[in-house]
């Protein structure tokens, strides 16, 4: 599974372009094919303290982003990337039209990175002790 993300870098740049199309977009896209309603947001499962679906797809992209870029001298690199990804994403929402920035979607963001990054460390962390 790993081998096939990190020979195949162009899943983990659609996936970029995808999520960064999806939250720029003045509107719900998801909204709209489902819908018919731009100002419409799907909801996956309730959100508690903060966002539920920002976490999830901040879990599947870094998710990607750490398993296409598995080799130790990128992972700060891709972690660094992602953390930024998550802030610049949200506060784009408070210029966007149709859009608002919210901490709680914020909070989401990054609690999606940093799930990933604490397992992959210990992943890691764990594939050394082996060696």
């Amino acid at each position: 599974m790993i081998n096939f993300f990190s020979k195949n870098k162009f899943i983990f740049y659609l996936c970029n372009m995808i999520l960064i199309f999806l939250y720029l977009f003045p509107g719900s896209v998801l909204g709209w094919f489902l819908y018919n309603d731009l100002s419409l947001q799907p909801q996956i499962t309730p959100d508690f303290i903060i966002s539920t679906n920002h976490v999830y797809a901040f879990l599947i992209i870094s998710t990607i982003g750490l398993l296409t870029f598995n080799i130790s001298n990128q992972f700060i690199y891709i972690s660094l990337y992602l953390i930024f990804l998550s802030l610049a994403l949200e506060v784009a929402h408070y210029f966007i039209p149709k859009r608002s920035f919210e901490f709680t979607d914020l909070f989401g963001n990054l609690l999606g990175v940093i799930i990933v990054l604490i397992l992959f460390y210990f992943f890691k962390k764990n594939e050394n002790s082996k060696t």
